[in-house]
């Protein structure tokens, strides 16, 4: 796995307005903790974090605080403003080597499902997956093909095997499918149902007199 440096400066406690203030000139706040040892508090520039966060792969980071020894870590929770999107605080755990961990891998589906050809849509309500594995087998992402996926088929976590590593996801749940588009099962149904035999209409006879009349 690729490892991408992360340069920070360290920091002290901070009241609330001087943790907004360094947001407001492009500092994230963030914070380093491993078992065993001190967490580290940190700033880093809000430019060089963004391609760590905004992506579709893991990575390991080093992180390099001034004055300190260079440390492995994942990024384990990212908080973001409810408005701008823009990242205010995230949390980075150390990693050991020899040690597994949890993580979170995103998934990357490869091929063109079989179902699209018969009119189905690819639908996908998971983007990542909690996995367990030593530092080393970390992957970048999780690939999966969906070429065999015909109408109505689908995916479930107990369908997928990766090596060296432990899905903690439940089995059951759904990782893709290919289904007809809401309309199209609407339609279809209305036409099953127009199909079954219609039952004859009972007319009900006048009175005589009115009938004479």
């Amino acid at each position: 796995m690729e490892e991408i440096k992360l340069k920070a400066q360290k920091r002290e406690s901070a009241t609330k307005g001087e943790l907004n203030q360094a947001r407001k000139a492009g500092r994230v706040p963030g914070i380093y903790y491993a078992k065993g040892g001190d967490p580290v508090h940190f700033y880093t520039s809000e430019i060089t974090l963004k391609p760590l966060v905004f992506t579709s792969e893991t990575h390991i980071i080093m992180l390099e605080v001034e004055g300190m020894e260079a440390k492995r870590a994942i990024i384990k929770d990212v908080q973001f403003d409810p408005v701008s999107d823009r990242v205010v605080h995230f949390d980075l755990q150390g990693v050991t080597v020899g040690e597994k961990l949890t993580v979170q891998v995103p998934i990357l589906f490869t091929g063109r499902a079989e179902g699209l050809k018969q009119g189905g849509i690819f639908q996908s309500p998971i983007h990542k997956l909690d996995v367990e594995c030593l530092p080393k087998d970390i992957p970048q992402h999780l690939e999966i093909d969906i070429t065999h996926l015909s109408l109505n088929d689908s995916i479930f976590v107990k369908d997928l095997n990766f090596p060296d590593l432990k899905i903690l996801n439940n089995e059951d749940v759904l990782v893709a499918t290919v289904q007809l588009p809401r309309g199209a099962v609407e339609e279809t149904t209305e036409d099953l149902l127009s199909d079954e035999p219609q039952q004859p209409e009972l007319i009900k006879k006048g009175k005589s007199g009115e009938d004479e009349e």
